[in-house]
């Protein structure tokens, strides 16, 4: 056996199929095919210089068991690969060496596709992309531009956090505790030009399309609740002294007679005139506080409330009375007005405010049953209406729409609903990524756009992206679809520009440009005015997109990745529809798959796409942790890369481990026992495909063996089809243990083992075939299917229970009386143990399932 045991030299074994499959293209998807189609697709990975560690393959590997096993049915397969390549990291880097994100980016790149290909995915690899090339990033450039042309594109000043150290502004990710990351330098909030879609007028398209999706329950209530769908009233509060009215939303209307205080958002653009001459010290010096947390932080329940009064009041619109106005920064301006009615004997975060500040807390809303010891303050559960004028006595849902309908007939508010969802800040202030393709012009010559012959007349929305820059308006004019792609410029250094605009700001030969208001060309400003009157001075955008932009859409691409004419050719888009299983983590639960649903039900409505949702069934696999049980993490120094396991036990070890490891969807820690136990398995495997001393020709003769092997055929492919990769492995297993034990079994036998275990060791299952006389590839086999005749028993398996709990099992024929079997469940040794002494109370039997004996003492 040592001698068969050193032919199982998988390295060699590995290479040499993945040369074949590479050579072959076995894994070509066909277009338009006449077989059923399935398209299995991974959340394409971030390529960092670190590269892959053991976690990363968990959900290619899965993805890849079931487009092999779908292929084996018969199936068209497609199952692609790409890279999302820009995006904060390339950048950093480049700024840090002076090597440009390009380059870096590249052999990232490299690497991933080397060890990706290393671990022997079923992939077609001719439908590679990359979102940095320019190739690709044309399409999500015109995607932008098509939401522009229907107005969902729109440029406002948003706050951002900036760092005055670093003179950069920052991500989310990149602020801790108030500081810069990179440095622990004091950040704060600043308002910055943003380029940003109108996904808002998405949020209840987004939500209706949630029902008809097989995804995680989790996972929809996720993005349910990110939308944030309420219902309820805007009310307009008057404000002593000035003619402007401050508005809230509010889902409960009901309150309004409760409402004791008002407060505003420290970024609320009424609030310089809402302060007081008296108070404006201590106002400003809040703000600035403010503007130094998150907000998370700003939002925190558990945070000790803060606030300064304005020194204004605003009129409760239902009772007349004065409430004065605070500014909070529990307060978000993202949120409704960025303005609310305190309500504080309703609402705990309101309550613990007016506790503090001395605020009157009004009730308004008493339990039904009037047991006020049961409603202590801040009480939210349902009730009828007290201290609220002509609504006393109401029940409080009843009472929202009768206020409701009293505030509009008095114009003082009116029924609204709400979003938590914001719209999407869709720029960055950065040099590595895709360039939006806007140039700037002023309004004069916006004018002469709109009324000179041609393409950007043609393109222009209903309403005007305008932009404040120094005191002058600014205009958006797009460009046409043939000066598509806008290429970055090639750069020697990325630096931040010190003002928070992009390094792109920084660059004049590309910034500043003479613009074709009838065609759209552009020339450099350093070059001579071309002639011609409908050439201007123009500026290109400087932003460039976010990292999300070419994620919301590759999966299109792979369905015509060389496509120059258009998106997506109709007939394949129809052809292959969206993923039929599309695997990731639950950390993109929300902003991945909410912004990827948005642009394909936008195209879907704009006539590009056929589908309105870019993903049918969705699957989270779980983290696979460290062997420390801890998240695996290069600065914990608990991270395994794929390269050493696989050189030490082989990818196809690396893979069935990966996912013998338990449940696909559980969090399991790596463990380098447990795959040398994965690994012995494959060469038992080896060794019994190799015995042809104990091979015969023709069917399986042993009946037992035959049993087991239609068993295992039936529960493989069950268990493929459920995502039980886990209980797949332990049945073949079982099988091979049993082929170990036998004399003899048929070459038949055998082969039909390699057919299951090729999904999920292609390798092995590849080598063993050819050696057993397959002429073909087995990824070419047809599947097996189970004779189930030979499944049925004259057997039962009984199990017996000791008051609810598992004490033991015995096998009967099928015709054995209830009587018999409670006789022997009470005879078991096992049973005995836990009732001998006892009184059996109770005899339970469920026929063919269970004895359970209900004992006392």
């Amino acid at each position: 056996m040592a001698d068969e045991e050193k032919q199982y030299d998988f390295l060699e074994i590995e290479k040499k199929w993945q040369k074949f499959w590479e050579e072959e293209k076995t894994f070509r998807a066909e277009d338009n095919s006449e077989k059923p189609k399935f398209y299995a697709l991974d959340m394409f990975p971030y390529p960092s210089g670190a590269g892959l560690h053991i976690g990363h393959p968990e959900g290619y590997v899965a993805s890849d068991i079931l487009a092999r096993y779908k292929k084996a049915c018969g199936f068209n397969v497609l199952h692609p690969m790409g890279w999302d390549a820009f995006g904060l990291p390339a950048e950093q880097y480049a700024i840090k060496t002076g090597t440009h994100p390009s380059v870096t980016t590249q052999e990232n790149v490299d690497n991933f596709r080397r060890q990706i290909k290393s671990i022997g995915f079923a992939i077609d690899w001719d439908r590679e992309i990359n979102t940095t090339d320019p190739d690709y990033y044309r399409w999500t450039q015109w995607i932008f531009l098509k939401l522009f042309q229907r107005g969902l594109a729109y440029v406002a000043e948003k706050p951002v956090w900036w760092c005055p150290n670093l003179l950069a502004v920052l991500a989310n990710e990149e602020v801790v505790n108030g500081k810069s990351e990179v440095g622990g330098h004091p950040v704060e909030r600043r308002n910055l030009r943003q380029v940003v879609l109108r996904i808002t007028a998405y949020a209840e398209k987004l939500i209706a399309g949630l029902d008809d999706l097989d995804w995680p329950n989790s996972t929809k209530r996720q993005q349910k609740a990110w939308i944030g769908r309420s219902e309820g009233a805007e009310v307009q509060f008057s404000i002593e002294g000035m003619e402007e009215k401050l508005e809230v939303y509010t889902t409960r209307p009901d309150t309004l007679f409760g409402a004791t205080y008002m407060v505003v958002a420290p970024e609320h653009p009424l609030l310089d005139k809402l302060v007081s001459p008296e108070n404006k010290d201590e106002v400003k010096a809040y703000i600035e506080l403010a503007a130094k947390k998150s907000d998370l932080d700003r939002t925190d329940l558990a945070k000790d409330k803060s606030g300064v009064f304005t020194g204004s009041y605003c009129l409760n619109p239902v009772s007349g009375e004065k409430v004065p106005v605070w500014v909070a920064d529990y307060v978000l301006i993202t949120y409704g007005t960025g303005a609310i009615m305190a309500v504080p004997a309703h609402d705990e975060r309101d309550f613990e405010f007016a506790e503090k500040f001395g605020i009157p807390i009004t009730r308004v809303i008493a339990r039904i049953d009037g047991d006020e010891e049961k409603a202590k303050l801040p009480y939210s559960g349902p009730g009828i209406m007290v201290n609220s004028a002509e609504y006393d006595g109401m029940e409080a849902d009843e009472c929202k729409a009768k206020i409701i309908t009293d505030l509009e007939s008095k114009d003082m508010g009116k029924g609204a609903v709400n979003y938590k969802l914001r719209d999407w800040i869709f720029s960055r202030q950065r040099y590595w990524g895709e360039p939006i393709p806007l140039v700037w012009v002023s309004h004069q010559d916006f004018e002469k756009a709109k009324a000179t012959t041609g393409v950007i007349r043609d393109l222009l929305p209903e309403e005007p992206v305008t932009s404040d820059k120094d005191g002058v308006t600014l205009y958006a004019l797009p460009l046409p679809e043939s000066e598509l792609p806008l290429q970055l410029p090639d750069v020697e250094k990325y630096q931040p520009s010190g003002t928070g605009e992009s390094p792109l700001a920084t660059i004049p030969d590309w910034l500043e440009i003479w613009f074709d208001l009838s065609t759209g060309q552009s020339l450099s400003r350093s070059e001579s005015k071309p002639d011609g009157q409908s050439w201007v001075s123009a500026t290109r955008e400087t932003n460039t997109m976010p990292q999300w932009a070419g994620s919301c859409w590759y999966h299109l691409r792979y369905l015509d990745p060389n496509n120059t004419e258009n998106l997506v050719d109709s007939e394949k888009e129809a052809y292959w529809g969206g993923p039929d299983f599309y695997i990731g983590g639950a950390e993109h639960a929300v902003l991945h798959l909410l912004y990827a649903r948005f642009w394909h039900r936008f195209l879907h409505d704009e006539g590009v796409l056929a589908h309105p949702e870019p993903y049918k069934k969705l699957f989270h696999q779980g983290l696979i942790l460290g062997e420390d049980g801890n998240k695996m993490s290069k600065s914990v120094g608990n991270v395994v890369s794929p390269d050493v396991v696989i050189d030490a036990y082989g990818a196809d070890s690396l893979r069935l481990f990966e996912m013998f490891l338990g449940p696909l969807e559980a969090v399991k820690p790596w463990s380098e026992k447990g795959i040398e136990g994965v690994h012995r398995f494959l060469k038992k495997v080896f060794r019994e495909a190799s015995s042809s001393e104990k091979h015969s020709a023709g069917e399986e003769k042993n009946p037992e063996t035959l049993r087991l092997l239609h068993e295992t055929i039936l529960k493989v492919t069950e268990s493929i089809e459920n995502l039980r990769f886990n209980v797949a492995i332990s049945q073949m297993m079982i099988l091979a243990n049993h082929l170990q034990k036998m004399d003899t079994f048929s070459d038949g036998t055998i082969k039909i083992l390699l057919q299951l275990l090729a999904p999920l060791a292609p390798h092995l299952s590849e080598e063993l075939w050819q050696k057993l006389g397959g002429t073909e590839s087995i990824v070419n086999q047809p599947w097996p299917v189970a004779r189930k005749e030979l499944l049925v028993s004259d057997e039962i398996t009984i199990v017996f229970q000791v008051n609810g709990k598992l004490r033991g099992e015995a096998n009967f024929a099928k015709d054995a009386s209830k009587e018999e079997i409670i006789a022997t469940a009470k005879e078991h040794e096992k049973v005995l143990a836990f009732t001998t002494g006892k009184e059996i109370m109770k005899e339970i039997y469920v026929p063919g399932k269970l004895v359970n004996l209900a004992v006392k003492g």
